[in-house]
């Protein structure tokens, strides 16, 4: 595949853009941005379910069920809890594939591992996955799949994607170990620990034979990729079945990166990115051998989170572009994509309408968009429809 590699910064289409604004045009499709639900605490993730209830993830703890476009008041009855301290707590909810038959729904979560060497100390945590059966707006028979073998601050991770041959992807972040001395001896940088890194399983949580580093000596089997910093949204391709994440960079250096087994990501020894106090160089360079150079890179950062790739039809000219939210930057990109091309234009949707949490397709092809407030302010889930141009004359 040809790889389309670039560092911009993204100018602002058409000013700026208010919520509840009709029309908002695009290159291709207009479009308005209306509100699906509102009053969500530091909503994290967002799924959907055969026969038309969503789930949202709260980070405090709390999974909730919009039932026919309204949020229902009690959260789901069920879940483990969970560390709700700085980056951790309630993090992704994902639909097994075979929902409709299984029931299985699985979640990512911080989980407290210890205790705190001064009461003033953040509370231990780890990344962990569970999967339960989601019936009569109950989770039961909850069973962890995988915990974390990581410590640190935030920086959990917590994505999840399933392909379509059985497996699941999850991201496990590099957990803010700082990026200093030797570079190369940093925990994202060794086998023997989860920090940073993207790792595969088996639905249930078997590692499978044939993960790349299983006869590594001194490797965790799980993993799959590795020298990442933190990824923050991961997408199976629909057509190529490719893994595809993209990942925070420090002050500066987001990424878009084509995942492939065990590929060396290079986080923190090559980037893009600053340090966040002092404006200096974190990294030893761009570039080094042996170490992956990301398909598209955003400097300044916009606080990359969330990926998808189109594949409904309410955006029918949308179809295989790629689609990344923005939290520090309050924004959607499109990337348009083709397999032999790779990536050719990028273009800014639903700018200024607060942090881009996640973005997730419906199985009614609408696009929505879950936003959050850094102080836990209540804030919505926003939803993306066409407008046909002849409306909008």
């Amino acid at each position: 595949m040809a790889r389309t590699f670039a560092i911009v910064a993204l100018t602002l289409i058409g000013g700026a853009q208010l919520l509840g604004q009709s029309p908002l045009r695009s290159a291709q499709h207009d479009y308005r941005v209306v509100p699906y639900v509102e009053a969500l605490v530091q909503p994290w993730s967002i799924a959907f379910l055969p026969g038309g209830d969503t789930l949202i993830t709260e980070r405090p703890g709390r999974l909730r069920i919009v039932r026919n476009g309204k949020l229902l008041p009690n959260a789901v009855e069920g879940l483990p809890a969970v560390v709700h301290s700085g980056q951790g707590g309630l993090l992704e909810v994902a639909v097994h594939p075979n929902f409709a038959t299984n029931k299985l729904l699985y979640l990512t979560y911080s989980k407290k591992v210890g205790e705190p060497a001064t009461p003033k100390d953040v509370v231990p945590a780890t990344t962990a996955l569970i999967r339960g059966r989601f019936e009569n707006d109950r989770l039961t028979n909850v069973e962890q799949l995988f915990q974390s073998e990581s410590k640190g601050l935030g920086h959990f991770g917590g994505k999840i994607a399933f392909d379509n041959k059985g497996f699941l992807y999850l991201t496990l972040g590099d957990r803010q170990v700082p990026p200093e001395g030797k570079l190369e001896a940093h925990p994202a940088q060794d086998l023997s620990n989860h920090h940073g890194k993207l790792i595969r399983l088996h639905d249930d949580g078997r590692v499978p034979a044939d993960n790349p580093f299983v006869k590594t000596a001194g490797a965790k089997p799980e993993i799959f990729s590795y020298g990442h910093r933190n990824v923050q949204g991961i997408a199976i391709h629909p057509e190529t079945g490719e893994v595809w994440a993209d990942e925070h960079g420090p002050q500066g250096g987001d990424e878009l990166n084509l995942i492939k087994p065990m590929v060396n990501y290079g986080w923190p020894v090559i980037g893009f990115g600053v340090n966040y106090r002092t404006g200096l160089a974190i990294h030893s360079g761009t570039h080094r051998e042996g170490m992956q150079q990301p398909m598209q890179v955003w400097v300044p950062s916009i606080g990359i989170s969330g990926l998808m790739i189109y594949t409904g039809d309410k955006f029918p000219i949308w179809k295989g572009n790629f689609f990344v939210g923005g939290m520090a930057g309050q924004q959607v990109v499109r990337l348009t994509h083709d397999a032999k091309r790779g990536f050719t234009g990028r273009e800014l949707l639903a700018t200024d309408m607060g942090r881009i949490r996640d973005i997730k397709q419906g199985l009614d092809g609408y696009i929505y968009l879950v936003t959050d407030d850094r102080d836990g302010k209540p804030t919505p889930v926003l939803r993306m429809e066409p407008i046909e141009r002849s409306q909008t004359k």
